[in-house]
Formats: C-alpha cells, structure tokens, sequence
C-alpha cells in the first residue's frame, strides 16, 4: 500500500527536478554539434560569380560566416553591428551566407546597407545551412585558422553578445 503512494510522489519530484534544471538553461544559447569539429564540406556559387568552399576557411585566419536573407528584419538590425565589427578586424575572412534568398534580393540588402563581406555565398535551398545546423536567421558562426567551429551565434548580433563571445575568438 505505502508503494503505491511513494511511487506517484517519487515521480513527480523526479519530474520536478527536470523542470528546475530546465528553468537555469538560457534558451538564447543553443547548444551546436559543429562547435570544435571541421565546417562541412560545402562548396556555393557567390554574388560575384566565384565559388566559396569550405576549404577557404583553412588558411590560417579566423572566419566569420553571418547567415542573412533580404527578407530577414533581424539582419537588418545586426547589419550596423557586422558593419563595424568588419571594420575594426580587417584580418578577420568575414562571409556571409545568403540562406534561401534570391540573389538580386541578396544584392539589393547589401548594396543598400552596406557589404562587410569579403564573399556572399549564395544557398538558395539552403542545404549548406541544414548541414551547418541553422535554425533560422540570422546565425553567426566563429571558425578556426584550421576550419574548425569555434561559436554559434543564434539569433542577430548584439553589442554585449560580439564583446563577451566573438571578439574574444577573433583577437
């Protein structure tokens, strides 16, 4: 009789620790499998009618790839801040992924506010973000000399999220 009634109780204090460790999580960090391992193998046509490939990011400068689309109002609002961050870090390889956009809507965004990008690739379909593990966008993500993921940024850029998370990797 008395384990017929510590069961149901074991259960939901079981459960109520669940939901306490749950509560301390930030939902604005999502965890990513990518971050230590080499960036999938990728290669994408770009705005200038090259090719960007994973293979560009293993020079030996840090990267920066930013996940927009024209039709993204949150990469409007991060664009100042990728602006400036382009500017202040001239040795940083900063490219952006144009993530299920047309292309002249892609130029248009960028020829409207500014290009801090020394390459836009073009993934209309969106399979290069798949196999990066975007959620939606805008993403950033901070890549190592050697190619690997250093950061996922989910969500647009802010102020305190470039000082305390990206540019401490970029230095």
């Amino acid at each position: 009789m008395k384990l017929k009634l510590l069961l149901p109780l074991g259960l939901f204090l079981l459960l109520a620790l669940f939901l306490a460790r749950g509560l301390q999580l930030n939902p604005r960090e999502l965890p990513s499998p990518l971050v230590g391992k080499p960036l999938p193998a990728f290669t994408l046509p770009t705005l200038a009618a090259g090719t960007l490939s994973d293979a560009q990011f293993r020079d030996g400068r840090i990267g920066v790839i930013n996940v927009f689309a024209s039709w993204c109002a949150p990469c409007r609002v991060e664009h100042p801040l990728l602006m400036d961050l382009a500017r202040r870090h001239p040795r940083v390889h900063f490219v952006g992924l144009a993530h299920k956009d047309a292309p002249a809507a892609a130029e248009r965004f960028l020829m409207e506010l500014g290009n801090p990008f020394a390459a836009v690739a073009l993934d209309e379909k969106g399979r290069v973000g798949i196999d990066l593990g975007v959620y939606g966008v805008p993403e950033t993500f901070v890549v190592s000399g050697d190619g690997r993921v250093l950061h996922k940024h989910v969500g647009p850029l802010t102020a305190e999220a470039l000082r305390e998370r990206i540019e401490p990797l970029l230095r």
